[in-house]
């Protein structure tokens, strides 16, 4: 029997610490070539300025697609700006297995690939986090790095003051006036927008920082200036990063490694004390090892 689970349900069943390891996995698989994960179909939705995206992904134990629409609009509505549903198959036999929204799946394992990243190239020891952007992904991202690193101080910059005073407040952060003022000092700093153009200066960041660059994923869109961009560039796909980061193709910067080829050790990490900026895209594995927690969850609760 095919499962449908909502909103709650997933929000319900899927947690950080579980996550976390399984989307570290899923990144070395991804880098490893064990992955069938074509790029994602992307089709613009000109009327809303929107974007509709289709990821499709397949390993020997997971089959799943996820519908993702990125709409700004939606803020005005109340509604989240990104909304998803995902598809969770059998490999063998292509059965649907659960259908669920992947809203809060997308938001929640977005911010576990930026946290093993962070663990990944970041020292140990307190941090203080710069979050430019004031939405869930400002906020589960609060929620994942305090998993991998202590965090002494979050501060919380966006375009609307009145976002980032409720943020701020949900997540025990500091709202600031702007961009600048967030990321000075910051050891780590993490782009959560729906920005085209660059929110982020890399003349205003501290040596030695880490950026996780999370939004701006069409070839056209940017969070990153050039400067910045000048840094180390790891991306959780290179293939991804060469044909759809704005960020990477507007500026002509040269993708280092994958972070899953750093984790399992096939490349060697960044020269410590090296500026270095994460670009992720957001590969549908990740979807997909989310989806599989979810399910497995649920089909425990039903036993």
């Amino acid at each position: 029997m095919t499962l449908h689970l909502d909103d709650a349900d997933v929000r319900r069943l899927l947690k950080l610490e579980p996550l976390i390891p399984a989307v570290r996995e899923a990144l070395v698989d991804l880098s490893a070539g064990r992955v069938l994960q074509p790029l994602r179909l992307a089709m613009d939705i000109p009327a809303e300025s929107g974007v509709l995206f289709v990821k499709p992904v397949l390993t020997r134990e997971l089959l799943a697609t996820k519908l993702i629409t990125q709409i700004p609009g939606n803020a005005a509505r109340g509604l989240p700006t990104m909304l998803a549903t995902l598809v969770l198959m059998d490999p063998a036999t292509g059965r649907t297995l659960a259908i669920m929204d992947a809203t809060w799946l997308t938001a929640l394992r977005t911010a576990a690939a930026s946290a093993v990243a962070a663990d990944c190239l970041t020292s140990p020891g307190p941090k203080v986090v710069a979050l430019l952007g004031s939405g869930t992904l400002a906020r589960t991202h609060a929620a994942a790095l305090r998993c991998v690193r202590p965090i002494s101080e979050i501060r919380i910059w966006s375009r609307n003051p009145d976002n980032v005073l409720r943020c701020a407040a949900e997540i025990e952060g500091i709202g600031k006036k702007t961009a600048e003022q967030a990321v000075a000092g910051a050891d780590i700093v993490c782009t959560v927008t729906n920005a085209r153009e660059p929110v982020l200066e890399g003349a205003w960041l501290k040596p030695g920082a880490f950026v996780a660059a999370v939004g701006a994923p069409r070839p056209a869109w940017r969070e990153l200036d050039d400067e910045a961009m000048k840094n180390v560039v790891i991306a959780d796909s290179r293939e991804a990063a060469a044909q759809e980061s704005g960020d990477v193709i507007l500026s002509g910067a040269k993708v280092a490694a994958e972070i899953g080829e750093l984790l399992a050790g096939t490349r060697p990490r960044p020269a410590a004390g090296a500026t270095i900026v994460f670009k992720a895209l957001g590969q549908a594995i990740e979807d997909a090892v989310a989806a599989r927690l979810v399910y497995q969850a649920a089909s425990n609760m039903r036993s």
